[in-house]
């Protein structure tokens, strides 16, 4: 974990300390960012930053973990009680992509600045990351059991081809000055893909 205490998690300074550094990523980069810019824009000391993290990556990487519980818990949220696994798909799609409109700042740190840290794509073991990925590999071997699905499929090629999709769709939305497509219709449109793709032929 990147914390260096991980029982300061809940303090206010670590929440003003985090939101500060959305700020300051999404503004500078990470790479321009300064961790005493993160602590000015939270308004403590510099030293104060190293009580709860050892330097800025650390801090990227927790406020990747407390985004993606978030977006774990608003998918699994957005499926309960759905029993068709094409439909909790798209669900799935809708609620991933929704998720760039509601914080525009979080979506440009994850799809751009999160890249640029070395510790993070070289040494963080991303559970979070597999959990949401096996979300989707779940709903698959669902639908494979019921007969929605084709039996040929690979869920473990499937999952991350399926967020792939998701992903570079996040990173064009993000990127792009002009949005040509809407959340609703771009989430519609992979699910769509994917689905039509998976379906077992008739009986």
């Amino acid at each position: 974990m990147p914390l260096k205490n991980q029982a300061k998690k809940t303090g206010d300074k670590h929440r003003r300390i985090i939101e500060a550094a959305v700020k300051v990523f999404a503004k500078n980069g990470f790479y321009n960012s300064k961790v005493s810019e993160i602590a000015r824009a939270a308004n403590v000391a510099d030293g104060t930053i190293y009580l709860y993290f050892q330097n800025k990556d650390d801090i990227l990487i927790c406020l990747f973990e407390e985004e993606m519980s978030r977006v774990l818990d608003n998918v699994r949220q957005a499926i309960a009680g759905q029993e068709d696994p094409a439909r909790k798909l798209a669900l799935f799609a809708q609620a991933h992509l929704s998720l760039l409109e509601r914080n525009q700042q979080m979506a440009e740190i994850i799809q751009v600045e999160l890249r640029q840290s070395s510790k993070f794509m070289k040494e963080y073991k991303n559970d979070k990351f597999h959990q949401y990925l096996n979300l989707i590999s779940s709903i698959i071997r669902e639908g494979q059991a019921k007969g929605v699905f084709r039996a040929d499929i690979k869920p473990g090629v499937a999952k991350r081809a399926f967020f792939g999709a998701l992903d570079e769709m996040s990173r064009y939305w993000v990127l792009s000055p002009v949005k040509k497509y809407s959340i609703a219709t771009a989430a519609q449109q992979i699910s769509d893909i994917f689905v039509k793709g998976m379906l077992a032929p008739p009986a």
